[in-house]
């Protein structure tokens, strides 16, 4: 395998021929690049082949699912992804378009050991991605995309006899069967479906109706061209947009998906966003009736309710804060036998009884109607206001360059422990300890807190804060958090702000 090299020219002889890959899109638990300014359609091909190389490396069998988001370019990506795994003696499943959990899905549903989807997630367009795995539910974490890289930057893919090609039917339809099975909704709900233009489109609005939901259309036609907003409900122009429609509308809540389906935006009966860390309290809650004395994960961006909510306390649940990202949540909750996993970006993780483990916002929208109809006297916004009471910011990005963030967290992490070891006050109150399982989050004596940690996946920071006490008290330790990250001149902006 020829080594890839990390620039070419567009419009190029060499462009068309030589594999091309930027060695940044490698990133901790998945691949992002722009296209094509990043990476080719050779480079994916390399890929491709590193990716069957490391199967045959770890003894996996040459058996791989595969699919590809709803973007105009993922298709001619997904094929020159599926030349490189048959290269490597690969035997690929194609599923077609899909969501990422239904790619994940037909892990189970087709006995396969590996999956490979092609997409940029909640990214714009203009970029593309893989998101890949070995051992379901899990996909690949810092370990197995650090052993990718290498293989394919070093140019080390082995090509391999056996590779082969079969296109399968049939995967959306037992996807869709696996998550609603015969329930049928006993209350009227009526709930506004947001898809953002985006893959979900072609799926949201059909599981809703089977389990005998009102469903309020919000941009479900299919457009690659993301007329409306680029699908990502984690951002508060899709948030507010669903919440205008709840308004209009009428209706008793809007669910809302990212561009491949794995994460879940919530707006209740009042219009009021639920960021998804708090979602996750109202679904602990409810589980923890069902299943008492379960052990709920919760990465480092969220709330600290799962520790100190009472009721969850009156359960027995015991609450694990780890680290963000998908991969690490998946591997985290599968290792520690928990029933579920909440992160703030919007991504659940629902094992058995319940789900499989892996990230599927179609699978938390089922449980959420569940949910509606276990609880046929309260409202959306009931639940949220039984809920201890706590300010949150947004989750903030300001820019850090993708070669240097983890150098600049590093810097920053030791500067808010010394502010510790010195005693010093935050927000004008003591810091009780600093967590550094992913980046540093500062957690007060009051039990408020601030994070600051590295983005996986996109070239930034990324900036949290919560208070137990009052939205003044909130600004302030953002207030605090920023004026320690703006002592690194290369920060840039925030992508937006309290």
């Amino acid at each position: 395998m020829t080594k890839p090299i990390p620039e070419v020219t567009p419009n190029t002889w060499s462009f068309l021929r030589d594999p091309m890959i930027k060695p940044t899109g490698f990133r901790e638990y998945d691949a992002r690049w722009k296209y094509p300014e990043e990476i080719n359609l050779p480079g994916m091909t390399a890929l491709g082949l590193g990716l069957g190389t490391q199967m045959h490396k770890r003894g996996i069998e040459p058996v791989i699912a595969v699919g590809n988001d709803y973007r105009d370019y993922s298709l001619a990506i997904k094929n020159a992804l599926i030349l490189g795994l048959m290269q490597a003696g690969i035997q690929v499943k194609d599923i077609g378009p899909a969501l990422s959990p239904m790619a994940y899905f037909a892990q189970f549903h087709l006995d396969v050991p590996a999956v490979a989807m092609v997409t940029a997630s909640h990214n714009p367009n203009g970029w593309t991605g893989v998101k890949m795995g070995f051992e379901r539910p899990l996909t690949h974490g810092p370990d197995e995309m650090s052993e990718l890289r290498d293989i394919v930057l070093n140019g080390e893919g082995v090509p391999h006899e056996g590779g082969s090609y079969e296109f399968v039917e049939g995967v959306k339809e037992a996807y869709i069967d696996d998550l609603v099975g015969d329930f049928k909704m006993s209350r009227p709900l009526k709930v506004v479906c947001a898809t953002g233009n985006g893959t979900a489109s072609t799926f949201a609005p059909e599981i809703f109706e089977r389990m005998g939901v009102e469903v309020v259309p919000s941009h479900n036609r299919l457009d690659y061209t993301f007329p409306n907003y680029n699908p990502n409900p984690e951002a508060m122009e899709m948030l507010h947009d669903m919440a205008d429609t709840v308004k209009s509308s009428g209706a008793d809540l809007a669910l809302g998906f990212d561009g491949d389906g794995d994460r879940c935006g919530v707006v209740d009966d009042e219009g009021e966003e639920i960021f998804a860390d708090k979602v996750g309290v109202i679904m602990a809650r409810d589980l923890a009736k069902l299943y008492p004395n379960a052990t709920f994960v919760a990465d480092v961006k969220s709330t600290g309710l799962f520790a100190s909510d009472p009721e969850l306390q009156a359960h027995g649940v015991k609450a694990d804060y780890w680290k963000t990202g998908h991969s690490h949540m998946k591997r985290r909750v599968k290792e520690i036998d928990a029933l579920a996993g909440f992160e703030k970006s919007g991504h659940y993780f629902l094992a058995e009884p319940i789900g499989r483990g892996y990230d599927c916002g179609m699978r938390v929208a089922v449980e959420i109607c569940k949910l509606m109809d276990r609880n046929p006297d309260k409202s959306m916004s009931d639940l949220r206001k039984a809920l201890p009471k706590t300010w949150s910011t947004p989750t903030m990005s300001p820019y850090a360059a993708d070669t240097e963030k983890y150098d600049i967290l590093k810097r920053l992490v030791d500067k808010l422990v010394a502010k510790a070891d010195a005693r010093e006050a935050f927000a004008g109150r003591a810091i009780k300890e600093v967590v550094t399982v992913n980046g540093a989050r500062v957690i007060l004596d009051n039990g408020s807190w601030g994070l600051v940690r590295a983005s996986s996946n996109t070239p930034n920071l990324v900036v949290v804060c919560e208070s137990s006490d009052s939205e003044d008290e909130m600004r302030a330790i953002f207030a605090d958090i920023d004026a320690v990250i703006r002592t690194e001149p290369d920060v840039g902006d925030y992508d937006q702000t309290i």
